[in-house]
């Protein structure tokens, strides 16, 4: 049987954030289950940030490649030589870093292996992400060239599709869903008495962004915000409080959800502390035992929504909208547009009609699945034309 060679570009082993290794575990089972169909064995080896004594066969890939500046810029040949020993590279941008937000720094890094990546005969293709937004005229212009050097472009949500139409590219397109909506887990038991609430409170909001001084212009004071939701769920609801942290990084406190709710346990000693998780799976499985959901962490609400979980994600950027607006869920609390009462009004609203939204949930995951499915297709094709090349 022929074996092809995938390289999962700006995928994770070992991220603290658990959301970028929950579509590791997710692509690679997507790959799997498309090389199935393809009648082909795949190998994985994971390109990015993971470190290169991460332990890859627990995790079903077979080696690992870390991004470095000097691996990028050629000093190095270890990067070079890992693409060149690919048939079939996705690169998934860690999600959503295929766009200058969150500084050009990262930005360079992401469109540097791009172009790496997309020398030689090897197929290359954009996972299902976010795509932009690009800013500045000069980092769009990269974003164009990279995008028209792809075999395929696949979206997540129809924002990003309408993005990408409108840069006059001929690369071909698909717009799918994020593959996270594929991640395993185990259904948690549902609690009978007072309805558990899961909030996770997003490091990198609490901090102000990278900058600390409202990085994402949010119209409303994050802190002050999760601190009214917790009082309101616990004393008006009368509910069980769960703080959920997604992104757990010693080292990096600015994007750290563990510290952050931390410091809201310290202010309101009443609520519960979950975690932190093993896995992306182990999170979602706990989550799955909730009965309602809200936090800023877009694959937290994810893990809900894909567990059957009703919610309100607090959105700090247009991929949230875009990606649950697509599978036809507009319970989303827009953080950059509606004011501060705004919010927690949408998500108390959706808190006291949370079975009215667990059916939308219900819908919004068929859509889900019907997309995952084109998107398998397509991997086989690709994996089938592989074959054919060897």
């Amino acid at each position: 049987m022929t074996t092809i060679n995938v390289g999962l570009l700006w995928h994770s082993l070992d991220s603290g954030n658990l959301g970028v290794v929950a579509l590791t575990v997710s692509q690679m089972r997507l790959v799997r289950e498309a090389a199935n169909a393809a009648g082909v064995q795949v190998r994985f080896v994971v390109i990015g940030g993971t470190r290169e004594g991460a332990d890859a066969g627990s995790s079903g890939a077979d080696a690992v490649c870390r991004v470095t500046r000097n691996r990028l810029l050629g000093f190095d040949s270890k990067l070079r030589e890992t693409f060149a020993g690919c048939d079939l590279i996705l690169d998934i941008g860690e999600g959503d870093s295929f766009a200058d937000i969150y500084g050009l720094k990262r930005l360079v890094f992401h469109i540097g292996t791009k172009l790496w990546a997309q020398r030689g005969s090897r197929r290359f293709v954009f996972a299902p992400q976010t795509l932009g937004p690009f800013k500045g005229n000069i980092t769009g212009w990269w974003a164009n060239r990279v995008m028209a050097g792809a075999d395929l472009v696949c979206t997540r949500d129809q924002l990003s599709t309408a993005f990408y139409q409108g840069r006059g590219l001929k690369t071909p397109l698909l717009e799918v869903t994020d593959v996270a909506f594929a991640l395993p887990f185990e259904q948690a038991q549902k609690f009978g008495g007072r309805p558990r609430v899961g909030i996770n409170v997003s490091g990198l909001l609490w901090s102000g962004g990278y900058t600390g001084n409202n990085q994402f212009g949010l119209k409303l004071d994050y802190r002050r915000s999760i601190l009214d939701l917790v009082d309101w769920f616990t004393v008006v609801a009368g509910a069980d409080v769960w703080l959920v942290p997604h992104v757990v990084t010693p080292d990096r406190e600015v994007e750290d959800d563990w510290r952050a709710s931390q410091q809201v346990s310290a202010l309101r000693p009443h609520v519960q502390l979950a975690g932190p998780f093993e896995s992306p799976s182990a999170a979602k499985s706990f989550i799955s035992g909730l009965d309602y959901f809200t936090g800023a962490r877009m694959h937290a609400c994810i893990a809900a929504f894909s567990s059957g979980v009703p919610g309100v994600p607090m959105a700090y950027s247009r991929k949230f909208t875009g990606l649950f607006g697509t599978l036809g869920y507009s319970h989303v609390a827009d953080c950059q547009v509606e004011s501060e009462s705004q919010v927690i009004q949408r998500i108390k609203t959706g808190f006291e009609h949370r079975d009215e939204l667990a059916q939308q949930v219900r819908v919004g995951m068929q859509a889900a699945e019907g997309r995952l499915d084109r998107y398998r297709a397509a991997l086989a094709s690709l994996l089938t034309e592989c074959a054919g090349a060897h």
